[in-house]
């Protein structure tokens, strides 16, 4: 028996005319759409999605009536959610004429935001890459739209195909901004090729692939963001699968192989490495839900299959997946298929992530992070790895968000690690800052109206019309930064070591989880709290963590970031409860947490 009636005698589906509407769909896409529960052996995950994307077209059906208020991306996804419950028999709008209105809606909206060059004004001003996020899921909405064949949907159909032929045009010729924006035009160029076939589509997409991708060592995109990395995990993906590019999925194992070491136990993944704007804030493991799912099945990996179940249970899964990728699982036919037999992923780990000095230990239900990976020169810049957080610290529900050190030393703010080195047991943060005095310009360099070029300091910790890199220096100063990091029986142990010029006042500034319970330290004003002697504590829902012992010998904890910061009245202060152990150097002090 050929495959393809094995499968629609398998749906036992009663009447002919419950798949007649999609005929011309690939047979295993066509038994998902109409209820078929036997390709999900172990879950009853299309089940879950065509409930949670009527409750999300119940909202959208509201607002539309009210008037239309999507803006940017969202647009592409909400006429998506309207498409994959149209075109699902289980759905309540089934072919609901509720829904071909607000698609009407929809389309017009789309149209009347496209620019001349067929370019959208989403974040950036007739920008490629934002045309390109909104083209992903309206692609694949518009290609499970088109292969239903419903007479009632023509003027749709026509209307968005004029619309993603013109975002084509626009894609296979515009720029991108970042390195993920490569990949993402790719992936838009892909999908509309998939339904409106176009040799200059493939064209551009071989241009921006013969810049060859780069993922080192260690599963990081150059971005090193977990943010992005979904983008271009996704991209990958979406290209190797509609283009038949199997070599683009290899970038994506090894990224997903990564990611797992990244992931807190209750599913944030620490960005404290990235080079754009989420190495400040947090980014949860369910954005990676598909690409495991995808690649578990696929690869039949147990791994994979493991972290796709854990991921299922995590907090978001439902506002995230569950209410928003029905249109995946339909327009990606593999995704519906069951996960293979499941592998537990480790819950015991030392990872050292040398490419991007970034340590993660798990042991016991603790979690530990140690970071040394900024970008020297250190600039402040999207594009640039520039925390100041070297530790970080969970003990269940307990968090130390981060610990960071200070000193009060030529306004050059936090200390930033040089790397991360491992010496005999111990991991080791260092770095050693030399700052000058400058000595008057060689007579060869001077000028009669005394206008010398702007150029930063050799510290980089300012600029000034002075010809810094030609003038001699002298009474140079130095600090000399170490910290050393060990473990043992669940206590952690940092040595700092501060040297150099003596009287300078050293600050080490924990900041935990606001909303929690502090115990052996001495409030101030603002927040803060100093813990002057022996052992701190910290409990947040049940769990804790003992810090210690405490050293106070100032209270200046103002101005911290330097003046790279402060002349510009900037801050890196965040939301939290924060803790500080002060010294004057030259400063040694043992810190234990547990």
């Amino acid at each position: 028996m050929k495959r393809n009636t094995f499968l629609l005698q398998t749906l036992k589906i009663s009447g002919a005319a419950l798949l007649a509407p999609y005929v011309g769909l690939p047979v295993v896409q066509a038994a998902a759409v109409a209820g078929n529960k036997h390709l999900l052996k172990d879950d009853d995950i299309l089940q879950r999605l065509v409930a949670a994307n009527d409750n999300q077209v119940n909202q959208l059906l509201s607002a539309l009536q009210a008037g239309v208020t999507s803006t940017g991306r969202k647009i592409g996804f909400d006429f998506a959610t309207l498409s994959a419950s149209y075109v699902s028999p289980g759905s309540t709008y089934h072919q609901s004429p509720l829904i071909v209105e607000a698609l009407e809606k929809l389309v017009q909206l789309l149209t009347g935001l496209q620019s001349a060059d067929g370019t959208l004004n989403f974040g950036n001003l007739e920008s490629p890459p934002d045309t390109a996020f909104l083209v992903e899921p309206l692609a694949a909405a518009a290609r499970l739209l088109e292969q239903i064949k419903m007479p009632v949907l023509k003027n749709i159909n026509e209307e968005v195909k004029k619309f993603l032929l013109r975002c084509g045009a626009a894609l296979s010729a515009g720029g991108v901004h970042t390195p993920n924006h490569r990949w993402l035009i790719c992936a838009a160029l892909a999908g509309i090729h998939a339904a409106y076939p176009n040799q200059l589509y493939i064209n551009r997409i071989e241009d921006w692939l013969g810049e060859h991708f780069y993922i080192d060592a260690d599963g990081h995109y150059p971005e090193r963001s977990a943010n992005y990395a979904v983008v271009e995990n996704t991209a990958f993906l979406t290209v190797g699968r509609l283009l038949k590019k199997p070599m683009l999925f290899e970038p994506v194992r090894k990224n997903l192989e990564m990611t797992w070491y990244y992931m807190e136990p209750d599913g944030q993944l620490v960005t404290v490495d990235s080079r754009r704007q989420d190495q400040y804030t947090s980014k949860s493991m369910v954005a990676y839900y598909l690409q495991y799912r995808w690649l578990a099945i696929k690869d039949n990996n147990h791994l994979f299959a493991g972290i796709t179940r854990l991921i299922e249970g995590l907090k978001g899964f439902e506002e995230e997946i569950l209410n928003k990728y029905l249109f995946q699982f339909l327009e990606n036919p593999l995704l519906q298929e069951a996960l293979p037999e499941v592998a537990a992923p480790p819950v015991q780990y030392e990872k050292l992530f040398a490419n991007a000095a970034t340590l993660r230990l798990r042991h016991a239900g603790i979690t530990t992070t140690l970071f040394g990976g900024v970008d020297w020169p250190v600039i402040i810049a999207s594009g640039r790895s520039d925390s100041p957080n070297f530790y970080t610290h969970r003990k269940g529900a307990a968090i130390l968000k981060y610990m960071r050190l200070s000193a009060d030393f030529f306004s050059m703010g936090y200390f930033y690690s040089d790397g991360l080195k491992k010496e005999g047991n111990a991991y080791v943060l260092h770095k050693k800052l030399a700052i000058p005095y400058y000595q008057p310009l060689p007579a060869s360099r001077r000028n009669s109206k005394g206008d010398y070029k702007l150029s930063p300091s050799t510290d980089g910790r300012f600029w000034s019309k002075m010809d810094f890199e030609h003038r001699p220096v002298s009474n140079i100063k130095t600090l000399d930064t170490k910290i050393s990091f060990t473990t043992a029986e669940g206590t952690d142990k940092l040595v700092f070591e501060v040297t150099g010029q003596a009287g300078v006042r050293v600050t080490v500034e924990l900041c935990f989880l606001e909303g929690g319970v502090l115990s052996g330290v001495l409030p101030a004003d603002k927040g803060n709290n100093f813990l002057e002697k022996g052992m701190g504590k910290y409990e947040y829902g049940g769990s804790s963590i003992e810090f210690g012992p405490g050293v106070m010998a100032h209270k200046a904890v103002t101005g911290l970031e330097g003046e790279r910061y402060s002349t510009h009245f900037g801050s890196l202060r965040t939301e939290g409860m924060h803790v500080y152990l002060t010294g004057i150097t030259p400063f040694k002090h043992q810190l234990l947490l547990s």
